[in-house]
């Protein structure tokens, strides 16, 4: 990385941190009641027979396990779908906090056509997956194909090292987001972001709002509010700080300048990237 490409970077980064998660949605207030007729409906669409939903979603030594736990909790609700945690092996991994994780499948074996492509992020295993050619083959492959291709944290950097999102707009966590245009994509600062047939999350604990919101999507917003209400997801946090405009500069500057040595390699391997898919 230049010093021209480090100053854009750390501008922009900054520029971001100051902005803020403005957009980020209130709180929904409660809609028109669903019906029973909604219900029988959505319960019938779910057990219906016939090939099962096939989602993906990739485990990788130093995950965050919360990036991957809180889709896979409302995913794994959906009655007609088959959940595969791939990975290289089937050996368990070790994800951030010494989190264990044991894989269903191989790389190798999960399905070639998925209805889903999840990729969780977690760092410093991010920026090792951004290098990780086979993984990066397999990302590519399994998503030129996928119906959803789809990402929590900064696993959209992931998907962006292995040419999936050119062109779209994506979010990741707030510390890295302004790294995506140098993987082609147009950042955006919302918790979660669809464009087509990419969905993507913020940081962390999005991964939870992503998973019901993809939830609804492969099934119903009837079904979805079930799995909502089974899961009691009622967030209420103790304290405003979930954003950058919440926790205010003082603690921003502090985490920004604890995460400075994880943003530089995860650039560094964004502008590896970037060189490697030709985007510049």
């Amino acid at each position: 990385m230049n010093r021209r490409q480090f100053t854009q970077i750390a501008g922009a980064a900054v520029a971001a941190a100051l902005h803020g998660d403005a957009q980020a949605a209130p709180r929904q207030q409660a809609g028109a009641q669903v019906t029973d007729a909604q219900v029988d409906k959505s319960m019938a669409d779910a057990m219906r027979p016939g090939p099962k939903l096939q989602i993906a979603m990739l485990l990788y030594p130093a995950m965050y396990p919360l990036d991957l736990v809180g889709p896979f909790t409302f995913l794994s609700g959906l009655m007609n779908a088959e959940v595969h945690l791939v990975w290289k092996t089937l050996d368990p991994i070790v994800g951030a906090g010494r989190f264990v994780l044991t894989p269903t499948k191989t790389l190798a074996e999960c399905p070639r056509d998925l209805d889903v492509l999840f990729v969780p992020g977690g760092t410093p295993g991010t920026e090792h997956m951004m290098r990780d050619r086979e993984v990066l083959d397999f990302v590519a492959d399994r998503g030129s194909r996928a119906k959803y291709v789809t990402s929590v944290c900064t696993g959209s950097l992931i998907l962006g090292a292995a040419g999936l999102l050119k062109g779209y707009r994506a979010t990741s966590h707030w510390a890295t987001r302004d790294i995506l245009p140098l993987l082609g994509a147009v950042p955006v600062d919302q918790r979660i972001v669809e464009d087509r047939n990419r969905i993507t999350g913020g940081g962390v604990t999005s991964g939870i709002d992503f998973g019901l919101l993809l939830a609804a999507r492969l099934s119903d917003d009837t079904y979805a509010k079930m799995l909502q209400l089974i899961n009691e997801y009622d967030p209420r946090p103790p304290f405003a700080a979930g954003n950058v405009s919440q926790a205010g500069p003082v603690i921003t500057r502090h985490l920004q300048t604890m995460l400075l040595s994880t943003h530089r390699e995860a650039a560094s391997a964004a502008l590896e990237a970037q060189k490697r898919l030709h985007l510049v």
